[in-house]
């Protein structure tokens, strides 16, 4: 599939929705951009991509973010230092399983919301939400054109 048809068949709104009911539960916070550039290392642009949102900068160093490289047909999940010390290996590893198993069905926006939805448990399980809890970061997706 081409990067526009799959960037045709992404719902952004629903995309942005799964974020903020997710967050409805946590401290937590969710991010996804969709990087029309291609990549060789989705891990290394997602990095890049965390620091240059300042995700770095929650409360609780408790943010997620989805990158989506649909040029080069590759995606990458990457968590902050409190959200990974209370996760592990195996969480990140089941969770870019199931994002890749929706993929190859074609079912984008799912696999999407599903890995938004199952990051969200996590996040609320170990960083539940407070009274004093504010949304830190925009829940809209990022579309990200290519650097020239």
């Amino acid at each position: 599939m081409s990067p526009h048809a799959f960037l045709s068949r992404l719902d952004h709104a629903r995309i942005e929705r799964a974020i903020t009911a997710a967050e409805r539960l946590t401290s937590g916070e969710l991010r996804v951009v969709i990087h029309h550039g291609k990549t060789h290392d989705p891990l290394a642009v997602a990095v890049e991509e965390f620091a240059r949102l300042e995700m770095h900068l929650t409360r609780e160093r408790n943010a997620v973010l989805l990158l989506i490289a649909p040029g080069s047909r590759t995606f990458a999940v990457f968590g902050d230092v409190g959200i990974h010390e209370k996760c592990g290996p195996d969480f990140w590893r089941e969770l870019t399983e199931a994002l890749a198993d929706h993929f190859r069905r074609e079912a984008f926006t799912d696999g999407i919301v599903a890995a938004l939805d199952r990051a969200g448990e996590s996040l609320a399980r170990h960083f539940p939400r407070r009274a004093d809890d504010r949304n830190e970061l925009s829940n809209t997706v990022i579309d990200r054109p290519p650097v020239i």
